[in-house]
């Protein structure tokens, strides 16, 4: 159990939204047990679980979802299952790690502005590929260092008007960004006060900061922060983050205390 002020650390990232377990156990695992021969225990899984608020019954519910989806797979070691993730499922973690875990100095600094011959070209999602995002019909923008379709016309402006940025910027996930913002403020705040933090408190804090981080940077491209907004809180988030993952190395997770 975490005491205070761990505990409000944890409430505030709990309480961002509601959480799909099946997709926690994918950041658990894909956190503190990416590596191939990586294995949580399952009284450590119970544990880590419970701390973040997830009942037994869900998370029984939900590792069978994922095995059935060739994401993680359990075998028996006398009284205990030991849970790990599949080739797929850590093929999938590691590409979106770069995403997840990268340092705000290595996101990208220049950028193009496309715009296609069509509408019907190439598809947003194929486009999300590339890593562009869109700005308006036929018009995408993306890093540039992003490979872009051989049919497009690319132009290479050294700034971009502000009312463009607030036109750029993926209004359902601003205000997302907003609220771990202050949350991961108050985490930062709990860390910095806190006297001993366990390798089970170590785990627990970094899973949920993962988990509540990597559902909203996955969603769109990465582009540079030139393009966005001064209220878009995206690339702050990617900061504490990323501050917040360095004073939380990943813990050893033989040493995760069950009491």
């Amino acid at each position: 159990m975490l005491t205070k002020p761990l505990s409000d650390a944890v409430e505030a990232l709990t309480t961002l939204n509601n959480q799909r377990v099946w997709s926690l156990l994918v950041t658990v695992f894909g956190d503190l047990a990416q590596n191939d021969g990586d294995v949580i225990e399952g009284p450590v899984l119970s544990v880590l679980m419970s701390d973040m608020g997830i009942k037994a019954e869900a998370t029984r519910v939900a590792l069978h979802r994922l095995r059935n989806d060739d994401w993680i797979m359990s075998v028996k070691s006398g009284r205990n299952s030991l849970h790990s993730l599949t080739a797929s499922g850590r093929q999938e973690s590691s590409a979106a790690s770069p995403r997840i875990y990268g340092h705000p100095n290595d996101a990208p600094k220049h950028w193009h502005l496309l715009i296609l011959g069509s509408t019907s070209a190439h598809s947003r999602k194929a486009m999300a590929q590339l890593g562009f995002a869109p700005l308006m019909p036929r018009v995408y923008l993306g890093p540039r260092d992003a490979t872009p379709p051989d049919d497009a016309l690319v132009l290479s402006p050294t700034s971009l008007p502000p009312w463009l940025a607030e036109q750029f910027e993926p209004k359902d996930l601003a205000q997302d960004y907003a609220e771990l913002h202050q949350a991961l403020q108050r985490v930062q705040n709990a860390v910095d006060q806190a006297t001993l933090i366990t390798p089970r408190d170590t785990a627990v804090l970094r899973c949920l900061i993962v988990h509540n981080w990597r559902r909203l940077v996955l969603k769109h491209p990465e582009l540079p922060r030139d393009l966005y907004s001064p209220g878009w809180h995206g690339h702050d988030c990617r900061s504490l983050v990323s501050s917040l993952l360095s004073k939380l190395p990943k813990p050893d997770l033989g040493q995760i205390s069950l009491e």
